[in-house]
């Protein structure tokens, strides 16, 4: 709130989380309405319905259905519920993303739902695990229905992808290679990789994402792998390196990490060593060893067995789950009455 010379306070309206959700948790709060380190007035908005038709989060209804239900009801409650004002603390006015943090807390506790980590970069949830943001269900998981599906063992594709060699590949090669005979679902699995201004996608891609969902390599074999497609040779000696855009893709593909946020972890990494690039030593501490992102490359390449046709996400309150990672313990948040 702010108040200009000689006239009323104003006041501006944010929605910190930055996106609707499904009501079970509290997503992160971005820290851009905390930046100028005032006052703010926290409200709750509640929707006490028999039927919930307000609900619209990243799965699910969509937009116009969801409108349309609500303006189906005969009557919608809306409970609405002004919190106290809370007063940032000197280092919270300094830090907005502490002052987010603590917020976030105090409104999640009022409402009894847990404070997650989990935010959305774009379209695509993500929880935050140490320096790294990861998506809360990695693509990789979306192309296994996929490819089951059509019948389609991972295992029984040769990938025939060449290290250190980028071979940009149609979709119709694509659907070729895989084995994949109807046009919907092989344009269905060809839109879970990145394309270039062509159209074309690296079949490195898509062989790790075909060795990853396979099962039959080890972690060790896996991370190998990956290195080995990405890494390019040393310009200034023997040997290969992992550099930030082999590095970020390696995330991206394996567990959604957005590039930015991997290109960012990649430099940190490397402030260690004289170059610019992790050998394979290097990656492979860091992939399987560290005791963190260790958890996590397990946790998101080997998820817990489903029965076929249920989801793959591994139980968010299960311990080592992405999200009791984000959290540092091993289980999430109970809810209020559990």
């Amino acid at each position: 709130m702010t108040r200009p010379l000689g006239g009323p306070p104003r006041v501006v309206l944010f929605f910190p989380e930055g996106t609707c959700s499904n009501k079970k948790a509290l997503l992160k709060f971005k820290p851009g309405a905390f930046i100028a380190g005032v006052p703010v007035q926290p409200v709750l908005i509640r929707y006490p319905n028999s039927l919930d038709t307000t609900s619209w989060a990243w799965r699910g209804p969509g937009v116009l259905k969801v409108l349309w239900l609500t303006a189906s009801q005969p009557c919608s409650i809306v409970d609405v519920e002004f919190l106290p004002v809370y007063q940032p603390s000197p280092e919270e006015s300094r830090d907005p993303t502490l002052y987010a943090n603590n917020v976030q807390r105090v409104m999640a506790q009022a409402l009894g739902i847990p404070a997650t980590e989990c935010e959305f970069v774009g379209s695509l949830p993500v929880i935050v695990v140490g320096r790294l943001k990861v998506a809360l269900e990695p693509q990789l998981w979306e192309l296994r229905k996929v490819l089951r599906k059509a019948g389609l063992s991972p295992g029984c594709v040769d990938a025939g992808a060449e290290p250190g060699q980028s071979r940009m590949i149609s979709q119709e090669e694509f659907a070729r290679q895989l084995q994949l005979s109807d046009p919907q679902t092989a344009a269905g699995a060809f839109s879970y990789f990145q394309q270039d201004a062509k159209g074309l996608v690296d079949f490195r891609d898509v062989a790790l994402a075909l060795a990853a969902l396979d099962g039959g390599r080890s972690l060790e074999e896996l991370t190998r792998l990956a290195f080995e497609l990405f890494a390019k040779e040393h310009t200034e000696g023997p040997g290969r390196l992992l550099y930030k855009d082999g590095f970020s893709t390696i995330l991206h593909l394996l567990l959604g990490s957005p590039r930015p946020a991997a290109t960012t972890l990649h430099a940190d990494l490397c402030q260690a060593g004289p170059s610019q690039g992790l050998s394979l030593c290097e990656f492979q501490n860091f992939s399987l060893h560290d005791p963190l992102y260790g958890k996590l490359f397990s946790t998101y390449l080997r998820p817990p067995h489903t029965p076929r046709g249920t989801s793959q996400t591994p139980n968010a309150s299960s311990r080592g789950s992405p999200t009791a990672l984000a959290n540092g313990t091993g289980q999430v948040p109970k809810q209020k009455g559990d």
